[in-house]
């Protein structure tokens, strides 16, 4: 039942059937009354036409038997007369019931009739008289006072009534036809609004279904169109409807697939930012970018952003204004852009664009210190080659072996400018990733033993002991470049001596440390401050007090080194008790699984 009510049949059924229940009802109100007041007329017409024909008869005061059996003819069973010729003396009078001479004697002595005898005309009264039927109780009678004329004079009276049972069964039985034909208009009704409401809801429900269809996102589904009226072009509607939806959002996955595609390629961080603050949308270099503010934050990780930019984003929100600041924020530097985001004229957000200038700024930072590093490098080989090339031209010098001194520094200068270079050349091509390794398999123990051999005669020059030593056996094989290990070695164990006195000691040694072979070149030289320690592998590096440009050296060799050995999936540490102590280089080669 509440299902029906809450339908839109049940609720056009019961509106039709509550609209013709009230016209049904004003109806048979106003039919009783109308059907009461006909037949009140009809009454007292057929009483007054009785009363006329009863009136012509009684046309004297001799009234026999023949008179009588006429009047008795005029009169129905439910008709009651009395002819009187004044309030005391009652000529005729045909009566039935129990209360026959109480209701003529009332009607007789009745005020409402005193003038009855004296008048021309005809009076109607209703009169509340005992029931002629049951005794104790009163019913209305409708009475009709008819005056008599004989001889153009008045002489009497008559007066007419009918049963008020008889008009009362009259009544009834028409009030039940009345009543019968509501309910069955009333039943009709409920069939005819049922059977139309549903025929007229059917498209409607249909459209319903077709709704929920929609709302689930099955668009292919269609309303049939059969109807011409409104209903029919409301489904024509409802197609449309579909395919624009369907269309709509085919273009909306598109346009979104497109979005994320590119946000999903893009190299910079892109987060976009609620109106609390919160973050609503990110890209994977944005997610990275958050998980390393989140690992550097620690505990105080609460907010997933730096503060700077929630000073940066109160800003964007608060006066609805663009922002492109580069900010550093630890060891890193950002270039960050922040936009805010409108619905209609408020703003609902903000997104920012953020790219990560770190490299970008080492890189700029380590060509300005390239460019400081060479030009101060070959200013100091140009400016001897100039001067001594001066002084032979303009003959300063006029002894053969000054001028032989003066040609061998230019040749010196020219071969480190040369070395310069070179190297130069060689860490460029490393770093570009331009760097090609020949790795074969060789004996291990045997090839680091000649690299290092080869330096004996240098050592014993410079009065240096060379030693080699390895905890390896001579079957021991490692995949390398070996020329490519030999320049290794050939940049450590000639720095070593050249910044060992002599007396002093060059140690090259092979050890296992889990799956690498650690080699070792340990000297008894002059050693490296601690300070200087981090940076001995950089482009340049010399620390002037113990590595003087007077050893020749152009600071690329470490630099060239250590990219070698990073090429070789190892890597390369320097450790030094400090200045007169001694430094030891280890660089660690993985082995053969």
């Amino acid at each position: 039942m509440n299902r029906i009510w809450n339908s839109i049949v049940g609720k056009l059924w019961v509106t039709i059937l509550l609209l013709v229940s009230f016209v049904l009802f004003i109806f048979t109100i106003f039919m009783l009354e109308f059907l009461k007041n006909y037949h009140k007329e009809q009454s007292e017409q057929s009483l007054r036409q009785t009363a006329a024909a009863i009136a012509s008869i009684v046309d004297d005061e001799d009234l026999d038997g023949r008179k009588l059996s006429v009047i008795s003819e005029l009169t129905t069973n439910t008709t009651s007369v009395l002819v009187a010729q004044n309030p005391n003396e009652v000529v005729y009078a045909k009566q039935e019931g129990v209360n026959q001479q109480q209701i003529q004697q009332e009607i007789i002595s009745s005020k409402a009739f005193k003038e009855v005898y004296k008048m021309t005309e005809p009076i109607v009264k209703e009169l509340l008289l005992p029931s002629n039927t049951e005794e104790g109780k009163k019913r209305s009678y409708m009475v009709l006072g008819f005056p008599l004329k004989g001889n153009g004079e008045l002489h009497g009276a008559i007066f007419i009534y009918k049963n008020p049972d008889a008009v009362d069964q009259t009544s009834e039985d028409t009030t039940t036809i009345i009543f019968l034909a509501a309910a069955i208009a009333f039943i009709l009704t409920t069939i005819f609004a049922f059977f139309l409401s549903s025929r007229i809801t059917y498209p409607l429900r249909k459209m319903r279904e077709h709704a929920f269809e929609l709302s689930k996102g099955r668009f292919d589904s269609k309303l049939d169109t059969k109807q011409n009226d409104e209903i029919g072009q409301l489904a024509v509607a409802f197609n449309q409807m579909g395919r624009q939806l369907k269309h709509h959002l085919e273009v909306i996955n598109q346009e979104k697939e497109q979005l994320s595609s590119i946000l999903t390629s893009m190299t910079d961080a892109v987060i976009t930012f609620n109106r609390d603050q919160t973050i609503l949308v990110s890209n994977p270099p944005a997610e990275r970018l958050l998980q390393k503010w989140f690992v550097t934050k620690g505990l105080e990780s609460a907010r997933p952003i730096p503060e700077e930019l929630y000073h940066m984003l109160d800003h964007v929100l608060n006066f609805e204004d663009e922002l492109d600041e580069e900010l550093e924020l630890g060891k890193s530097y950002y270039s960050i852009t922040f936009s805010p985001l409108y619905s209609g004229n408020a703003v609902r957000g903000a997104v920012a664009v953020i790219r990560d200038k770190t490299e970008e700024t080492k890189l700029e930072k380590l060509k300005s210190d390239f460019i400081a590093n060479v030009s101060h490098e070959l200013r100091t080989p140009i400016a001897m080659l100039q001067g001594y090339s001066e002084a032979i031209i303009d003959g300063v010098v006029t002894s053969e072996e000054e001028q032989q001194e003066m040609i061998r520094v230019i040749y010196d200068e020219s071969q480190r400018m040369g070395r310069l270079v070179t190297d130069l050349l060689d860490l460029a091509r490393m770093e570009s990733g331009h760097m090609t390794l020949y790795k074969e398999t060789v004996p291990l123990v045997s090839v680091i033993e000649r690299m290092t051999h080869k330096f004996g005669q240098v050592a014993k020059e410079h009065q240096i002991r060379l030693q080699f030593e390895s905890e390896f056996t001579p079957e021991m094989t490692i995949r390398i470049d070996e020329d490519r290990i030999e320049q290794v070695l050939t940049n450590l164990i000639d720095n070593a001596i050249r910044h060992t006195p002599a007396n002093g000691s060059v140690t090259v040694s092979i050890l296992r440390e889990n799956t690498f072979a650690k080699i070792q070149v340990s000297d008894t030289g002059q050693g490296i401050p601690q300070e200087d320690l981090p940076y001995v592998f950089e482009r340049f590096y010399k620390a002037d007090k113990a590595r003087t440009r007077s050893k020749g050296g152009t600071g690329l060799g470490l630099a060239i080194t250590r990219n070698i050995i990073e090429a070789h999936k190892g890597n390369i540490t320097v450790d030094s008790g400090g200045e007169q102590q001694g430094t030891t280089f280890t660089f660690y080669l993985p082995l053969p699984e």
